[in-house]
C-alpha cells in the first residue's frame, strides 16, 4: 500500500462538484416508412423491408415498439433510421451536476477532465461477460440445463422473490470494524473508488456513485486481501492506480447495431406461470443489458447519459470501466450471513475475491456448517416445484421457466450438496446485500459468473453467522 500511496500525484485542476401508428404490411409501404426515419431491426442487426404477416406490436419496458410472434419472441425492434445513417454529430450531451458542471468532460479542457474519463468513442472497447469456455470437470448437468430437474440429491433451487429488509434490521458492523467515512466526496470520486474495488476483486455490487454498506464491506475486504489499509479519501492515489490497472474509471462507448437489436423481451411478468410461457427471460432493453455488462445500476447509467437514446446504434455514451474479471482457482468459499458477503479463497488460504450477497432470511435461513459445490450450470433454466420450493402466487403445479439474465436464478447456478441450495445470479442486481433470500446465496449476475469461472466441483462452502 505504501507503493500505492507514493504513486499519488497532485492534480492542478480543482474537482468539479457533481453534481406511432403500426406500419402496414407490404415491402414498398415499409420502405416508405423507413425513409421517414423509422426502421425495423432484427436481433441479428438486419433491417426488414417489410412487416411479416401474422405478427403483432408490443412495447418493451422502455416504451420501444417491438414486433413479436405468437410465442412472445421479439422479431424486430423499431429504431430510428438515423442510427444506421447517422448525421453529423450535434452538440454533446453532458452529465451535469446541479451547478451545471460536467466532471467527466470539463469545458476548460478540450480533452475533458482526464482524472475520470478517457476521451473518444470506444466501440466494443470493453468485452461482454463471456460464457465459461473451459470444461467444468465431471459435473452432472441436467439434460435441459434446467435447475430443479430430478437429480441425485434433489437439488431444486431454493430462491424467492426479493423481500426488503427494513433499515432497522440491517446488520451492524462488528465492534472491531472501523467506521469508514468519506469526506464530502462527489459521485465521480465514489465511482472511481467503486471501480477500483471492483477491479481488485473486492466487489462493491452495482456501481452507482453512492457510498453504501456494500462499498464499506468491499473496502474492508480489500484490506484483508492486500494486507494493507486503503484510504478511500485519497482520490488522487486511487485514480493514479486506476491508470496503471486498466485505465480511468469512465470511458466512452458506442452502441452497436447488435447492442440495440437485442434480442429482448417486451417485459418480464411477475407470475411464474406467465414466465413459463416465454421463450426466454432475456433483457428487456439495451440500457438494462449495458448496465449489467458494465457492472452499473441501470438508473445511474441513464443519469450519466441524460437524453441518450440507447436504441440508436452509433450513440456514444459514458460507461464505467470495470476492467477484466478476476481469475484463479477457488478452493474454499465462506458465506458470511451476518455481513451478507461471500469470500473466495485459493488453496493457500489467500483471499481471491469478495462479493456482496443476499443470504437467507429469518423465516427461511441458509444452512449452517460446510457443504460442497456439486456442479455449475450456465444460463440455467429453472424448474419451479411448489412442494419443494417456496409458494409463488397461486401456482400449485411444476413449471419449467426458461433461462435468461432475468430468470429467477440469473445467469449462473452453482448447486450445493445440501438439497435445494445453491449460489446463483439475480435479475435485480441493485438489491443484492439489501434483501433476503429463501436460503440460497444470491449475487449479481457478473459476480456469480466471475466466481463460477474460478470454481470446480468439490469446492467447500462454509456458512458462518
Amino acid at each position: 500500500m505504501d507503493r500505492f500511496l507514493k504513486s499519488a500525484f497532485c492534480l492542478a485542476a480543482v474537482l468539479a462538484a457533481l453534481a406511432a401508428t403500426a406500419p402496414q404490411a407490404g415491402a414498398q409501404q415499409f420502405r416508405d416508412r423507413r425513409q421517414s426515419d423509422i426502421v425495423l431491426v432484427t436481433p441479428s442487426g438486419e433491417i426488414l423491408d417489410y412487416v411479416p404477416a401474422g405478427y403483432i406490436y408490443a412495447r418493451d419496458r422502455s416504451g420501444n415498439r417491438v414486433l413479436i410472434d405468437d410465442y412472445g419472441n421479439v422479431v424486430a425492434t423499431e429504431m430510428r433510421a438515423r442510427g444506421y445513417y447517422p448525421p453529423r454529430p450535434g452538440p454533446r450531451e453532458v452529465y451535469n451536476d446541479q451547478y451545471g458542471n460536467d466532471p467527466y468532460y470539463s469545458d476548460n479542457n478540450p480533452d475533458g477532465d482526464t482524472r475520470y474519463s478517457e476521451r473518444g468513442a470506444v466501440t466494443g472497447g470493453i468485452p461482454r461477460d463471456a460464457a465459461i469456455e473451459r470444461p467444468l470437470g465431471d459435473q452432472l448437468y441436467p439434460e435441459d440445463n434446467s435447475i430443479g430437474n430430478p437429480q441425485p440429491g434433489d437439488d431444486y433451487a431454493s430462491i424467492d422473490p426479493d423481500q426488503q429488509i427494513p433499515p432497522a434490521d440491517q446488520p451492524k458492523a462488528a465492534p472491531d470494524e472501523p467506521v469508514i467515512t468519506l469526506n464530502n466526496k462527489s459521485k465521480p470520486e465514489i465511482v472511481a473508488l467503486q471501480v477500483f474495488l471492483d477491479r481488485a476483486g473486492a466487489s462493491p455490487g452495482v456501481i452507482d456513485g453512492h457510498m453504501g454498506s456494500n462499498v464499506t464491506k468491499a473496502i474492508l475486504a480489500y484490506d484483508q486481501m492486500t494486507g494493507s489499509k486503503l484510504d478511500p479519501n485519497n482520490t488522487d492515489a486511487i485514480l493514479e492506480e486506476l491508470r496503471m490497472t486498466g485505465g480511468l474509471p469512465v470511458v466512452s462507448y458506442t452502441i452497436t447495431p447488435a447492442d440495440a437489436a437485442g434480442p429482448f423481451v417486451a417485459e418480464i411478468p411477475e407470475d411464474y406461470s406467465h414466465k413459463a410461457l416465454l421463450p426466454s427471460l432475456a433483457y428487456t432493453s439495451t440500457s438494462e443489458m449495458l448496465a449489467e455488462r458494465f457492472h452499473m445500476d441501470e438508473a445511474f447509467l441513464k443519469e450519466m447519459n441524460p437524453g441518450a437514446d440507447f436504441t440508436v446504434p452509433g450513440t456514444v455514451i459514458k460507461v464505467v470501466n470495470p476492467g477484466e474479471p478476476k481469475s484463479g482457482a477457488v478452493a474454499r468459499i465462506i458465506a458470511d450471513k451476518g455481513r451478507k458477503q461471500v469470500f473466495a479463497y485459493d488453496g493457500a488460504g489467500n483471499l481471491l475475491a469478495a462479493y456482496p450477497a443476499s443470504i437467507g432470511s429469518t423465516d427461511t435461513p441458509s444452512p449452517s456448517g460446510t457443504v460442497n459445490v456439486e456442479r455449475v450450470a450456465l444460463n440455467p433454466g429453472y424448474t419451479y416445484n411448489p412442494k419443494i420450493n417456496f409458494q409463488q402466487g397461486a401456482n400449485d403445479k411444476i413449471l419449467n421457466i426458461p433461462p435468461g439474465p432475468n430468470g429467477p436464478v440469473g445467469t449462473v447456478w452453482m448447486a450445493l450438496s445440501k438439497p435445494t441450495y445453491g449460489i446463483h445470479g439475480t435479475p435485480e442486481p441493485s438489491k443484492i446485500g439489501r434483501t433476503q433470500s429463501h436460503g440460497c446465496i444470491r449475487l449479481t449476475n457478473w459476480d456469480a459468473t466471475e466466481l463460477a469461472k474460478m470454481v470446480k466441483p468439490g469446492v467447500t462452502v462454509e456458512f458462518v453467522d
